[in-house]
């Protein structure tokens, strides 16, 4: 081939790819609006696949059949739930909201309560470090506690109120996952034959990927589940109001390694010992140590598996991160990212080596 037509053919190449570019850009802004909803629909394919794998067994003519069943699966053990939880809570945060806005929950006269109930020690601390103007401290904090708490709730009932859109999300999220379970292995040959990679470097990406959505999953979601919903049922039984909204703000911060559940837990127990409900604060205290704490410590590597475990800290920064950047999703988002850039590197030191191999040979 001449000089020409080898320019002619590069230039082709060139164009090709930017036309490819263009043309995926443009396929995923018209998904974004949709991006959770393809997101969960991926986690949920990826975990009930091996359900579907033994009910094809059971039915190897009627791969539409078995999906079916493990859509009604998940309906039945994941939406049904969540939606009843969803909307206990919904009701919980409008009541304690309305309470905050009518003043009959005044977050800062708690604060004043908490510290009258300190001991001399603590309450005189503040002097020795040189603070000595608690009320404008006490408004300050208490302003800003009440804010946090006023947004939190709001951001509840607002997702309440927006039911319809949540409503058109889930149904594209199940219709997805259907064909995703139906059709997955026949959608991952064809990416498979399309990506420039050599196929043992994907076979290894795409074996991180689902190790890790499952690690996520069954060692994060899980884990938090049952956390907030024992620490909920132990500030009921304590009759701690909102306990409920405790309980799945304990499950949420059950998602950030090193700190964890003590993060709702631990101020609590100070309040009501400073308080005076002596009994209740040790009651919680050992429930948070030895039932709560400790779900995390035997059922985490029980169902992640300590080889496929991301460093703690690695999981904290990423989950924050993730957090920031894509709000709820990014639980997932973000440890999956950091699993695919340690995948990454890996396949660019092995590629390193083989290529050092090469050169003394």
């Amino acid at each position: 081939m001449t000089d020409k037509g080898n320019y002619r053919a590069a230039g082709d190449r060139w164009s090709f790819l930017g036309i490819l570019i263009a043309v995926t850009l443009a396929f995923a802004l018209v998904l974004a609006p949709f991006f959770a909803a393809i997101l969960w629909a991926v986690i949920a394919a990826i975990l009930f696949t091996p359900v579907y794998q033994r009910l094809l067994d059971r039915m190897p003519q009627r791969p539409g059949s078995a999906a079916l069943l493990t859509l009604l699966l998940i309906i039945g053990i994941v939406i049904l739930p969540a939606a009843v939880l969803m909307g206990a809570l919904v009701g919980e945060a409008t009541t304690i909201y309305g309470r905050i806005q009518s003043g009959e929950i005044n977050v800062v006269q708690l604060l004043a309560d908490f510290r009258a109930g300190l001991p001399q020690w603590a309450s005189a601390a503040p002097q020795r470090l040189g603070i000595t103007n608690f009320a404008a401290a006490r408004d300050m904090l208490g302003g800003g506690a009440a804010d946090g708490v006023r947004a939190i709730l709001g951001q509840a009932l607002l997702l309440g109120q927006s039911l319809f859109g949540l409503l058109i999300k889930l149904a594209v999220m199940l219709y997805l996952t259907y064909f995703l379970i139906r059709d997955g292995h026949e959608m991952q040959r064809r990416i498979a034959a399309a990506v420039p990679l050599r196929t043992d470097h994907l076979e290894l990406l795409v074996k991180r990927f689902i190790i890790v959505v499952r690690a996520t999953i069954k060692g994060s979601i899980v884990v938090a589940i049952l956390q907030g919903l024992i620490g909920g049922l132990v500030l009921w039984a304590l009759g701690v109001e909102a306990a409920l909204l405790w309980g799945v703000l304990m499950g949420a911060a059950s998602l950030l390694p090193a700190v964890g559940t003590g993060l709702v837990w631990v101020p609590m127990a100070l309040y009501l010992f400073v308080t005076g409900a002596i009994w209740q604060g040790v009651v919680l205290v050992f429930c948070g140590l030895f039932v709560i704490g400790m779900v995390d410590n035997v059922l985490r590597p029980v169902l992640v598996g300590r080889e496929t475990r991301i460093p703690d800290y690695v999981v904290l920064i990423t989950t924050l991160g993730g957090l920031q950047l894509f709000g709820f999703h990014g639980i997932v988002i973000g440890p999956v990212i950091a699993a695919m850039f340690i995948a990454v590197w890996d396949i660019a030191a092995d590629m390193r080596r083989e290529s050092a191999a090469a050169a003394k040979a």
